[in-house]
């Protein structure tokens, strides 16, 4: 089966995608709207990505008279779920970018400007341009940062060349990306999967790409042709447990190759050969394809603040100390912090952000009301996890790494299932666009 022929028709995907995005927003849809609170509460939003333009949205709806400001200067809007779809070459590149002003809400300032400097004690944000804008509440949506530098040898400007693969840079590399992988099925050789020790952005993003390599190659008639190896950077393939066993299983059946506590730390990009550090030592594995995903850390406006956790786990890379249920601040209480910056133990998905927005602005908004919020974030996650062209199951848990279902009875959650695929394909991207809205 091609990919067209993968796809439903126009009005069964049109209506799939209509039930998926009322299912998806069914969470929220119950409680009642309120009426605005009046304010004339000063708040500024660091980032205007998905978690920034999403809070943003609720934000300008449940208040009247607020200074809301939306700092970021990026211009483009990056729906980052697709890159994957482009990376299998389902998509074209353009598919995943859009701007950011369109998604600003009326009454939402945009200052198209960086954040240098954090000052929580004076609330004040500094941006790149040297502006200073004073602050009754921050809402910290920076996002992360791709910590590339950190792999010795890799060079973003060569993804696409050489065998070399890496999704998670933006719709060009992961275009560029799609060439290369395509290339390889064609004549087969050894490719090499993984991801990084640190936290990151849709985990099941890297085991999505080996199964969509493995499914290609079989397209192509050369799987005989290939070997796979996925290089786990734990002793498991994924944080659920469930779901890990799942995986595993589908790997074994599938003929992907696992090494566990590898993680990658050079690349020679000329010769290809990977070096990953081991507990036995640094090892070398040579490759014909790499789908490369570097460390991800919080930006350096959040790391090298004092808005950052100062011990545990979440320390050494920077994420911003909230609670993990309120999204607010442990020593600021002014502060919140939602989407991949947010210092939690699970969360950085575009689905965590449509749970954890709402919970942050009903904080915030109780705080300005003078009221309490009983709003809890309870860790959830969602990842359509794509097993091959055409199938994949969806993937959906919290803190406790529970499987919370959207659909219970309906979808079973770790079934390749041809209505999870079109939710992904089809379902996702509306739904995502309605959350930047406010509407999910």
């Amino acid at each position: 089966m091609n990919a067209t022929a993968a796809r439903a028709a126009p009005g069964r995907r049109a209506l799939i995608a209509a039930i998926a995005g009322a299912a998806l927003a069914a969470p929220f849809a119950a409680r009642r709207p309120r009426a605005a609170v009046q304010t004339r509460a000063r708040i500024v939003i660091v980032g205007a990505g998905a978690a920034g333009l999403t809070t943003a949205s609720r934000l300008a709806r449940e208040l009247s008279g607020a200074s809301i400001t939306l700092l970021d200067r990026r211009r483009e809007h990056l729906y980052q779920p697709g890159f994957t779809l482009v990376a299998a070459g389902l998509k074209p590149e353009g598919y995943s970018v859009s701007t950011t002003a369109e998604y600003v809400a009326p009454g939402v300032r945009l200052v198209e400007e960086g954040a240098a400097e954090i000052d929580p004690v004076s609330r004040t944000v500094t941006t790149d341009a040297g502006q200073r804008l004073a602050y009754d509440f921050l809402v910290l949506a920076t996002g992360l940062v791709l910590d590339y530098g950190a792999i010795a040898g890799m060079d973003v400007a060569r993804i696409g060349e050489n065998g070399l693969g890496s999704v998670y840079a933006g719709p060009a590399a992961a275009a560029a990306t799609w060439r290369a992988m395509s290339a390889f099925a064609d004549r087969g050789g050894v490719a090499l999967f993984g991801r990084p020790e640190t936290e990151m952005k849709c985990a099941g993003a890297p085991l999505k790409y080996a199964f969509l390599t493995d499914d290609i190659l079989r397209r192509r008639g050369n799987r005989g042709r290939a070997e796979l190896i996925y290089n786990a950077h734990a002793r498991s393939l994924f944080s659920v447990p469930i779901v890990a066993e799942r995986v595993r299983m589908l790997f074994e059946d599938r003929a992907i190759a696992v090494n566990h506590e590898h993680v990658l730390t050079a690349i020679d990009t000329s010769r290809r050969i990977a070096t990953f550090r081991t507990p036995q030592g640094a090892k070398e594995l040579g490759y014909d394809f790499i789908n490369l995903v570097p460390p991800m850390r919080a930006p350096p406006v959040v790391r090298n603040s004092p808005l950052r956790w100062q011990s545990g786990p979440l320390a050494a890379d920077g994420w911003a100390e909230v609670d993990r249920h309120s999204l607010r601040h442990a020593r600021f209480p002014e502060v919140f912090a939602v989407g991949d910056v947010a210092g939690v133990p699970k969360g950085k998905t575009a689905a965590s952000v449509k749970w954890q927005a709402p919970v942050a602005v009903d904080h915030l908004v109780a705080t300005i009301a003078g009221r309490t919020s009983d709003a809890s974030y309870n860790g959830y996650t969602s990842c359509p996890l794509i097993t091959r062209i055409g199938r994949a199951m969806l993937v959906e848990f919290d803190y406790k790494d529970n499987l919370v279902p959207s659909f219970p009875g309906v979808v079973a959650p770790l079934e390749e299932l041809w209505i999870t695929w079109i939710m992904k394909e089809v379902g996702l991207k509306p739904t995502y666009l309605a959350m930047l809205r406010g509407r999910a």
